[in-house]
């Protein structure tokens, strides 16, 4: 009989630890859940701060992109003009002293305005490489010490 006694205290004791150990698993899942949940939140802030930063570095490249083509564009309206103007001086002109003084300044003319139109890509590229350096870089370090500091 003590036998018997004692078999079903370890019965119960087991159960009762199998209970305590079932009910403490669960809650580990429940923290375990919560613990993943913040990690995605985390991960996806971390992740739209990059795609914010991407999306400002595009901007930046566009903005830099459509300054030179519409450079380059307002140039060869710049230039079809003169050569128009200067073109018709030449064929209409009846003095050669005139003609050749004409010839003179559209090469002046053209070298001057390609000098203009070169300047004005390259103070583009340069406020272009002076904007990533200052505003986007920083953008950049900013997130990046920020992500290392998450745990």
């Amino acid at each position: 009989m003590p036998a018997l006694t004692f078999a079903v205290l370890g019965l119960l004791a087991t159960a009762g630890l199998l209970t305590a150990a079932a009910q403490v698993a669960s809650h580990n899942r429940r923290n375990l859940r919560i613990l993943n949940a913040h990690r995605i939140g985390a991960l996806s802030a971390i992740q739209k701060s990059r795609m914010d930063l991407l999306e400002v570095r595009n901007r930046a490249r566009l903005l830099e992109d459509t300054v030179a083509g519409g450079a380059t564009a307002v140039e060869k309206v710049h230039r079809a003009i003169a050569n128009t103007t200067f073109g018709l001086i030449d064929l209409f002109s009846r003095d050669d002293g005139f003609r050749d003084s004409a010839r003179r300044v559209q090469e002046s003319h053209h070298q001057k305005s390609e000098q203009v139109y070169k300047a004005v890509r390259t103070t583009n590229r340069a406020l272009h490489i002076l904007a990533d350096t200052l505003i986007i870089s920083k953008a950049e370090k900013r997130m990046v010490s920020k992500t290392k500091k998450a745990p």
